[in-house]
């Protein structure tokens, strides 16, 4: 995102928007007013000159500021974030943008809440040994192991 300007937005909506309207490149660089070869290098994602890029942008009927892109994006949190790809999606309007963001923000806000905390103390852990955890590990492992078997339909031996 080197690029003051969108350059992706706006190969994709110029890609959509021709596409939408049945015509050939030829036929929509003379729509759009924009010489032939700047528009197919606009659909290859290359950066118009800026009266080509008014034209383009007139010819989509969109503001420019559309395609402008913030110097640097400092993000908080994950709704920050899906404001921010909600707002570059080429096919949301700024309000419907906004109420989507909205909708996220509150729903991240009520259900991403962290359980509270659970704090374990081992009062022997000053005792327990290396030899101790090796011990308390294979004997976690062994039970897991019968657990899986006898959900598995393994046989009355392995289960012990």
């Amino acid at each position: 995102m080197d690029e003051p300007i969108d350059i992706e937005a706006l190969q994709t909506l110029v890609q959509q928007h021709r596409a939408q309207l049945g015509l050939s490149l030829r036929a929509a660089a003379e729509q759009a007013d924009v010489p032939f070869n700047t528009l197919a290098r606009v659909e290859k994602g290359h950066l118009p000159d800026l009266a080509n890029f008014t034209r383009l942008v007139d010819w989509l009927g969109l503001s420019p500021e559309r395609f402008f892109q913030p110097q640097r994006l400092r993000t908080e949190s994950t709704p920050d974030v899906i404001a921010f790809h909600l707002s570059r999606d080429p096919n949301l309007t700024d309000a419907a943008a906004e109420k989507i963001a909205g909708l996220v923000k509150e729903l991240y806000g009520s259900l991403a809440a962290r359980e509270s905390e659970v704090k374990v103390h081992l009062r022997a852990a000053s005792t327990f040994t290396p030899q101790a955890s090796r011990m308390l590990a294979d004997l976690l492992a062994t039970m897991q192991n019968k657990l899986t078997a006898s959900d598995t339909g393994g046989s009355a031996q392995e289960r012990g």
